[in-house]
This record gives structure tokens, C-alpha cells and sequence, in this order.
């Protein structure tokens, strides 16, 4: 009921203050008196395009004025980046006054161009504030285009690339967010601007925006009758049908669960996702692998941060699964650095997730786990609650941890206390801490229970050199701390039963310690495959190597041959 109320609250015209923004020096044809000028401008700005990147926009034009799909994909996710690279890499793309000379000065094309523009900048460079703003009223135009047109709007694009547009301004979004609320970096001049433009990059703007998205798009109708059984082209209406406005409003679903962590609503963000099934190996999300790498990771950093450890290492393990069994095929990706990036995050996480709530997990994991956190690892398990075991989680935390922000504007009117504010960062570090201080003693009391099988209760207090009464009392928090909510399933991710996450319980009669470990059986079928391949590599490695000495020795041996005859000769 309270997601329904929230989303109707976000529905409407988003005509989002596009134009509001003052004082910032904007070039106008209007500034410049001369139009002769102006035209002799825009001739040496086009003739500076470099040829091969006039073709490219060529093409990319006629395939977005075509929509032809396939050729976008092609042009984005390859011609796109190798020009960058070889062009652009520390410079912007082309101004767009100058690409509408080679396009005819069409509307829709230089809204999606700027929209690659601003992107780069942002990628390769640094936004000026100015371009903040100006990429915010780019991103109200094209939203502003695609939800309030009468009817579809013909535009077709790669999934690809609607993911990127959506994950893009949420990530502009947090960037300004971060930017506008560290007030002692800013001149006066940039506090007169954000001050005077408290609407760009409005919290509730970019909210509505992803709710009308996904209202517009019927998707959660769509996604609650496929899964259910009925019509899905009737429950998709007339814009849920074109697959523009379907897969920006499902991206949108899987951007809000990201918003919603920013903000340290891990319930909602969880809420968000009741009609997405994660356990359908077919679903939308696995489209776009960085989509599909995301949607996992703050659901699994939600459950962390709500108390859930055991589905917070579920979801991590299986996605880290799938990204080691498929790296090979993004190398040259246009995905690969981000999907890295999130992977080498989520294995901090998971890192953090095992410490705190120890428990078996997929073996080639647990190995990666152990070489890349295995100190840390270690110092968890003999710290308890100390300073030590607290410094590595806050190390932990603050690395794999996604960028909190604040969802309103600083006090610029009193920059000192603005200035004195915690950090969104350190407020969640804080919550965290909180809980992980309490759960900490698992660790360090599974590390001398399974070892034995009864044990005395003054035998393992004089083991930790704590009070007997005390070492009661932390058996009690241990026994609460290893029952956990735990999902049953992919589809509701927030409800679930209370079931013991370790595999070592215990009982206590009077003073003695009555301890019970349930061995879990190795699953012989992952390690044989696992050294199967091992072997098959180390084969493929030797038969290289001996037709490479082959090659040469036959290559030398006729080369003496050669020789030998013309000596002869």
C-alpha cells in the first residue's frame, strides 16, 4: 500500500525546470551581432571534425532515424568507444551546434547526442558546473519527449544504451548531489549558483522521472500477468508495448532499487523489486550485464545492511559465479570495466558478509575470497569486538560501499554548520557498525566451538579471558545472532522464515557446553569439473608450446639446409 500511495505521489508532466537556471554564461546567436560570423564559426567547427568521426555520425543519424537496431548496437557499443579512445580521450566530442550542421539540425538526434556528450565529459573529464546543468535540462528534454507525446514516440534504440541512459543520470545525479553539499570546495560563486538553482537535479525530479517510467510503461503489470498468467500485450496498453518505453520503464525499477540505497531505504529499494523474479535465468535484467551485475549488487548490499547476511552471501555468490565463468567474454566489452569494478566490490562485501555470519559457500568463491581479503579475514576472526576487527570492517565498508547522498540541498545561508554536517558516508558507516559490533562475537566464539564437542563453560571463558557470567551472555547473542529472516525464493525478497545460517549449534545444560556441528557433504561433481578444466588448459598449454618448438625446429633445420646448399653451390 505505502509503494502504491509513493508512486502516485511521483506521476505526472515532469516538465522539470528546464531553462530555470540562472547566471550561467550561456552563447546565444542572439550574444553575437555578426552572423556572417557566426556562420564562418560554425564551417570551422565542422571542418575541424576529424573525417572518420563525420561518417560515424553519419551513419549513427540515418540508424536512428531508420530504427535499425543492430547497426545502433553496433555504432554505440563499438564505433562509439574506439573513436573516443583514438580521438577524444582527453578532450569532449564535437560541440552539438557544430553536429547539427551534419544533421540537419534534427531535434531528437542532438538531444541523444548531447545526451553521449555530457557523458564523456563526465567519463573522461571534469564537469564543470555548467555542464551539470546543462546536461540536467538535456536529460528534461528527452524525458520530457518520451512521456508526454500523445502517443509512442518512433524511436528505437539498443538495451545497451537504454540501460546506460537511465544508469547514466543516476549516476549525474549522485555526482551532483556529492558535489553541491561539499559547500567548503565551492567558491562564492558557486554557492550563489547552487544557491540560486536549487531545483537542477531536484531529488523528487529525478524520482518522478523513474516513476512515470515505469507507470507509463505498465511494467509492473506487465511483469505481475506474465508471471501469473493473462494478456500481457493488453496489461502492457499502448506504450508498454514498444520496447522503448518497456525496457526504460523495467531499467527504471532496477534504477530506483539503486536511488533508494543512496538513500538508506533498503526496504523500499527491496520493495521495489516484488514483481521482478531474480530467479528466472531469462529475465529482462540479464539482457545487459551490467544491468543484470548491478540489480545484484544492492540487493545483496540491502540485505547486508538489514541484518540479512545469509541472503546478502547468496546473492553475491551467485552472481560473482556467473561474472567468473563469463569474464572472458566482456574483456573487450564496453561493460567490462564497470562489471569488474562492481565484482571486485562485491567480493569486500562478501568478505565482510562471511565474517560476520560464517557459512559455507561455492569453493572457487571462498578461494578468491581468501586471496584477496585473507588478512583481513583473519583479523576478523581473532579480533571479536576490538579496535582492530572494527578498523578492517570500516576499511571493508568504505570501499565496496555504494555513494550515499542527501537528499536535500545543504543550509548555504550557514555555511559552517553545512560544513560540520556527517557525511551521508559516515551516518550508514555508523548504522553498520552498530549492528556488525554485535554480531562479531560469532566469529570468534565458532573459531573455539568447533573445535570440541562438549566443553566447559570456565574452560572457554578462561579460553577468552572474559567473566563466565559474560561468556553466557554472548553465547545467548550468539544463539539469537545465527537466526536469520532468510528468502525462500527469487520473487519476494523481503519476507521469508527465521532459519539457523550456520552449520554449528550448540546447547548449554547448566555449565557445560553440549556442541553439535552439521557436516555439509563436498560436492565432488564442482570440484572434478572445476580440475577437469584445470587439466584441459594445462593440456591446451603444452600442445601449444610443443607445436611451437616443432614450428621452430623446422624452421631452423631449413634454414641450415639452405645454407648448406649454397654453400655447395
Amino acid at each position: 500500500m505505502f509503494q502504491e500511495n509513493y508512486e502516485d505521489e511521483f506521476v505526472g508532466n515532469i516538465d522539470v525546470v528546464a531553462d530555470t537556471y540562472a547566471n550561467v554564461n550561456e552563447i546565444e546567436e542572439g550574444d553575437i551581432e555578426d552572423e556572417e560570423l557566426l556562420l564562418q564559426q560554425a564551417q570551422a567547427g565542422v571542418q575541424a571534425i576529424p573525417e572518420q568521426v563525420r561518417r560515424f555520425l553519419g551513419h549513427l543519424y540515418r540508424n536512428v532515424k531508420n530504427c535499425t537496431v543492430n547497426d545502433l548496437a553496433y555504432n554505440y557499443e563499438n564505433q562509439f568507444v574506439r573513436l573516443s579512445d583514438k580521438y577524444y580521450a582527453k578532450a569532449p566530442w564535437p560541440e552539438p551546434q557544430f553536429v547539427a550542421a551534419l544533421v540537419g539540425d534534427d531535434g531528437l538526434f542532438l538531444t541523444l547526442y548531447r545526451e553521449l556528450y555530457y557523458r564523456h565529459i563526465y567519463s573522461r573529464l571534469h564537469p564543470s558546473l555548467e555542464t551539470r546543468f546543462r546536461s540536467f535540462e538535456n536529460y528534461c528534454d528527452l524525458f520530457n519527449y518520451i512521456l508526454n507525446s500523445d502517443g509512442p514516440i518512433e524511436l528505437e534504440l539498443p538495451n545497451q544504451w537504454l540501460w546506460d541512459i537511465v544508469d547514466e543520470f543516476i549516476y549525474q545525479f549522485q555526482s551532483y548531489c556529492t558535489h553541491r553539499s561539499r559547500v567548503a570546495k565551492r567558491s562564492p560563486e558557486e554557492i550563489e549558483l547552487l544557491k540560486d538553482n536549487s531545483q537542477v537535479w531536484n531529488t523528487y525530479s529525478v524520482l518522478n522521472v523513474l516513476y512515470s517510467l515505469i507507470q507509463k510503461s505498465n511494467i509492473n503489470q506487465q511483469l505481475l500477468v506474465s508471471r501469473e498468467g493473462g494478456d500481457v500485450i493488453e496489461a502492457a496498453g499502448e506504450f508498454g508495448t514498444r520496447p522503448l518505453y518497456k525496457m526504460l520503464g523495467y531499467f527504471s525499477i532496477i534504477g530506483l532499487v539503486r536511488v533508494h540505497c543512496m538513500l538508506g531505504d533498503y526496504t523500499l529499494a527491496l520493495q521495489m523489486l516484488e514483481n521482478i523474479d531474480l530467479g528466472n535465468s531469462r529475465g529482462l535484467f540479464t539482457r545487459v550485464t551490467a544491468c543484470h551485475v548491478t540489480i545484484y549488487y544492492y540487493v545483496g548490499f540491502a540485505y547486508m545492511m538489514m541484518g540479512r547476511y545469509a541472503d546478502a552471501m547468496q546473492a553475491f555468490v551467485h552472481i560473482l559465479t556467473f561474472v567468473t565463468r563469463t569474464k572472458h567474454y566482456h574483456q573487450k566489452s564496453l561493460q567490462y570495466d564497470t562489471v569488474n569494478k562492481k565484482a571486485e566490490q562485491m567480493y569486500a562485501l562478501l568478505a565482510i558478509s562471511v565474517s560476520l555470519s560464517p557459512s559455507r559457500v561455492d569453493d572457487l568463491i571462498q578461494t578468491q575470497v581468501r586471496e584477496k581479503y585473507g588478512d583481513q579475514l583473519h583479523k576478523l576472526q581473532r579480533g571479536g569486538g576490538g579496535e582492530e576487527a572494527i578498523g578492517v570492517l570500516t576499511e571493508l565498508y568504505r570501499y565496496a560501499c555504494p555513494k550515499f547522498i542527501m537528499p536535500n540541498p545543504p543550509n548555504y545561508d550557514e555555511l559552517e554548520a553545512a560544513v560540520e554536517a556527517m557525511e551521508p558516508q559516515d551516518y550508514q558507516l555508523k548504522c553498520f557498525l552498530r549492528e556488525a559490533c554485535l554480531q562479531l562475537v560469532v566469529p570468534t566464539l565458532r573459531s573455539f566451538l568447533k573445535l570440541y564437542n562438549t566443553m566447559g563453560l570456565e574452560q572457554l571463558s578462561t579460553f577468552l579471558d572474559i567473566d563466565a557470567a559474560e561468556l553466557r551472555n554472548q553465547l545467548m547473542v550468539y544463539k539469537q545472532r545465527c537466526r536469520q529472516v532468510r528468502s525462500a525464493n527469487g520473487t519476494d525478497l523481503l519476507n521469508g522464515e527465521v532459519t539457523p545460517t550456520t552449520d554449528l549449534d550448540f546447547a548449554l545444560q547448566d555449565n557445560l557446553i553440549i556442541i553439535a556441528e552439521s557436516r555439509v557433504g563436498r560436492r565432488y561433481a564442482d570440484w572434478f569439473i572445476r580440475n577437469a578444466n584445470k587439466m584441459q588448459d594445462l593440456i591446451n598449454n603444452l600442445e601449444n608450446r610443443q607445436k611451437a618448438a616443432i614450428a621452430g625446429t623446422g624452421k631452423a633445420n631449413g634454414e641450415e639446409a639452405a645454407a648448406a646448399t649454397t654453400a655447395a653451390a
